[in-house]
């Protein structure tokens, strides 16, 4: 009973959308994945985001979420992309966005599709079950290795021998018996790709990784002032970063997302930096509604946008920078004095400095102006 449940299972998440599908059960996850994620924590690792410290707990095990766990089924949706994705990078005139932030929020796509799966399964088997996207405290990368959707790479992230870096994660937690598959093991071998081409090197050791240091942490989930000594390697990327998954060879197996709700979208694919620097809340919020990118805030990308203003010495986005030097952002106007720095001729920058350093109240904002006005 319990296979043909499982099989009837398999069929529903195909039709709903989903690429892998496995199945694994609460106790494949054992303590050392709890001490893992607290050594992270007590470290410090994880930046700002309180909520991972605030839900520690929960977090260790599904049980903990809930209690009526008896099987797990780990279900992958491939995004990977059509094109290269480290292309934008080479023009340094446009931002560069993460592929997984190019289309419509995959929060609503993989939901929609675990419910489905998870109404099936409730209707053939009578018992209860749950939906998780990433948003929930479960540790489905663990999960997702445990029931044999992939390893984790040395990058910390999953990876599949069919679909490399790029499968967006779900799980469906049920009361119901299924039959668990074989955890995958790691293939990384001697590869260490990912780890050689990170930009802020964010990764102390292989299977490590500290995201005050990655880009995608800093440009994404970070609210305060971007480090100074880490803004050059940013380059001109304005919501995370591919490149630790992008060179990954199991990659090559991989193919384009079939689910045409994940397809790019034309106004984020390496959208004109100039375009991002002129958004004001309004444009901002009717340019990526929808995506991503939205929850991120206007402040936040047009601080990453100066960035990569800053970092790409196309002196015609002077006027741009100089248009958000008073901007009612602490981020924006600190980012702006960066930026300004580097784009205009020493001159100009220090009078300008200068006037912002007599105008500003914010203790960190006038350090940024500080080192502009050579004060």
């Amino acid at each position: 009973m319990t296979q043909s449940l499982k099989s009837l299972v398999l069929e529903e998440a195909r039709a709903a959308g989903f690429d892998a599908v496995r199945v694994t059960r609460p106790e494949a996850i054992g303590p050392a994945i709890g001490e893992r994620l607290a050594r992270f924590l007590e470290e410090g690792r994880h930046g700002d985001m309180g909520w991972m410290a605030a839900t520690a707990d929960r977090r260790r095990h599904p049980l903990e979420l809930w209690p009526k766990t008896r099987a797990i089924v780990m279900l992958g949706m491939s995004y990977a992309p059509a094109e290269d994705p480290l292309a934008a990078l080479a023009d340094s005139s446009r931002g560069a966005i993460s592929c997984y932030a190019q289309s419509r929020d995959y929060h609503d796509v993989v939901k929609a599709g675990l419910k489905r799966v998870a109404g099936a399964l409730v209707r053939l088997s009578g018992a209860e079950a749950r939906v998780f996207v990433d948003t929930a405290p479960l540790m489905e990368k663990p999960l997702a290795e445990a029931a044999g959707l992939g390893w984790q790479g040395k990058h910390t992230n999953l990876v599949s021998r069919e679909h490399g870096s790029w499968l967006f994660l779900g799980a469906i937690l049920t009361a119901a018996a299924l039959e668990p598959d074989a955890p995958e093991v790691d293939r990384c071998g001697s590869c260490r790709r990912c780890l050689d081409i990170c930009p802020t090197d964010a990764f102390p050791a292989p299977y490590q990784l500290d995201a005050r240091r990655c880009i995608a942490y800093l440009t994404i989930e970070h609210k305060g002032h971007i480090p100074a000594g880490l803004r050059p390697a940013i380059g001109n990327r304005v919501f995370g970063c591919d490149d630790c998954l992008a060179v990954c060879p199991w990659n090559k197996f991989a193919q384009a997302a079939r689910n045409v709700r994940l397809a790019a979208l034309p106004a984020l694919r390496a959208p004109p930096l100039a375009e991002l620097l002129a958004l004001d809340d309004a444009a901002f919020r009717a340019r990526f509604a929808g995506t991503p990118v939205k929850r991120t805030g206007r402040n936040r990308v047009v601080r990453n946008a100066l960035i990569a203003a800053g970092n790409s010495g196309d002196r015609s986005l002077l006027p741009a920078v100089e248009q958000l030097v008073g901007d009612a952002s602490p981020l924006v106007r600190a980012m702006a004095a960066w930026a300004l720095q580097r784009l205009a001729d020493p001159a100009h920058a220090e009078a300008v400095g200068r006037r912002r350093l007599a105008a500003e109240t914010d203790p960190e904002v006038r350090a940024e102006w500080g080192v502009v006005a050579g004060a």
